[in-house]
C-alpha cells in the first residue's frame, strides 16, 4: 500500500546514515505519504563540517515531507523538550515515534561484561534504555489517540551473545521498558513495540562484530539466509502502521527464524559431513 501513511505525522530519531535501520523505516513512512521530523546526534562543537547533520541532510534534502532536522542529545531533557516544541510548531500532533538510539563506550563493548566500568554502564543504560522512557514521556501529550511507538532491539537482550556484552544488558532493559510503557500508555491508545532485527551492515552492527554474525545466522536460520534492509523497513513500517493496530508490548523478531532454533540445525549437519572420514 503506497499511501498507508497518508496524513500521518512522525518523529524519527537516531538516523545516522543510509544504512541505518531507522532510515529504512523512515523511507517507508515518507514514501507512504507520511510527514517526518528528524533528530540526529549533535555534532561536536569543533566539527566545522557538521558531519552528522550532513549525513541526514543528504538523505532528506529536497523531500517536501521532511519538516525539520534537529540535533538532540538523548541525555539532555532540555534538548528533548526543544524537539517536542519543534514538533508542535512544524508537525502538530504526532502519530508515530521511532526510537533508534543506543550507545556504549567502545572500550566497554570490547571488554567482557563482568569488566564493564561503572560510569560506562550508567551511560550505556541511560542512552540505550532510559531514552525511550524520556522520549515517550515528553511526547505522550502530543501523540494522537491511535498512535504508535517503535524501538529497535536485538536478540542479545534475550540470550547471551558473546561480543555484544554490556549492550545486551541494555537491550534486555529496553525490552522490559517496551512492555511497561505499553501498559502505561495503553489507555491513551498509544501502542509500544520493538523490532528485533538480525545482523545488518550498520554502524552499530559493525561495532558488535556483525561480519562474524552474518555467517552464523545464514548457517543456522531456518530460511538459510540473512535479512535485508528492505525487510527491516517493511517490518518496522508494519508495526508503526494501522495494519498492526491491535499489537502492543511485542518484540517482533526479524531474523529469518534464527531466534527459534534450539540447536545449530543444518549447520551441525554440515559440520558432521565435513568431519566424516573420506571413502
Amino acid at each position: 500500500m503506497t499511501d498507508m501513511f497518508t496524513g500521518k505525522k512522525a518523529l524519527i530519531t537516531g538516523v545516522f546514515n543510509k544504512q541505518s535501520i531507522a532510515w529504512a523505516i523512515a523511507e517507508r513512512i515518507l514514501d507512504g505519504g507520511g510527514e517526518c521530523g528528524f533528530t540526529y546526534m549533535p555534532d561536536k562543537p569543533d566539527d566545522e563540517r557538521q558531519k552528522n547533520l550532513g549525513r541526514v541532510t543528504k538523505l532528506t534534502e529536497g523531500n517536501p515531507r521532511v519538516k525539520f532536522l534537529q540535533p538532540m542529545d538523548a541525555t539532555n531533557d532540555e534538548q528533548i523538550a526543544a524537539v517536542v516544541e519543534r514538533c508542535k510548531a512544524e508537525i502538530g500532533q504526532l502519530d508515530i515515534l521511532l526510537h533508534s538510539i543506543a550507545f556504549a563506550l567502545p572500550e566497554d563493548l570490547k571488554r567482557d561484561t563482568v569488566e564493564t566500568s561503572r560510569a560506562g554502564f550508567k551511560l550505556a543504560m541511560e542512552i540505550s534504555a532510559y531514552s525511550l522512557i524520556a522520549l515517550a514521556n515528553a511526547t505522550k501529550d502530543i501523540m494522537s489517540r491511535d498512535s504508535a511507538i517503535l524501538t529497535l532491539t536485538y536478540f542479545g537482550g534475550e540470550k547471551t551473545v558473546p561480543g555484544y556484552n554490556v549492550m545486551g544488558v541494555c537491550k534486555a532493559a529496553l525490552d522490559s521498558v517496551v512492555k511497561y510503557l505499553a501498559y502505561d500508555l495503553g489507555p491513551r491508545g498509544i501502542r509500544v513495540n520493538a523490532l528485533s532485527a538480525g545482523p545488518l551492515q550498520t554502524i552499530s552492527g559493525r561495532g558488535a562484530g556483525v561480519d562474524e554474525m552474518l555467517g552464523l545466522y545464514e548457517a543456522v536460520a531456518p530460511l538459510g539466509r540473512n535479512i535485508t534492509h528492505e525487510e527491516a523497513g517493511k517490518s518496522g513500517a508494519f508495526l508503526l502502521s494501522d495494519m498492526s493496530s491491535g499489537i502492543t508490548g511485542e518484540i517482533l523478531h526479524l531474523d529469518a527464524g534464527y531466534n527459534t532454533m534450539g540447536s545449530p540445525g543444518r549447520m551441525l549437519d554440515r559440520l558432521r559431513a565435513a568431519q566424516a572420514p573420506a571413502h
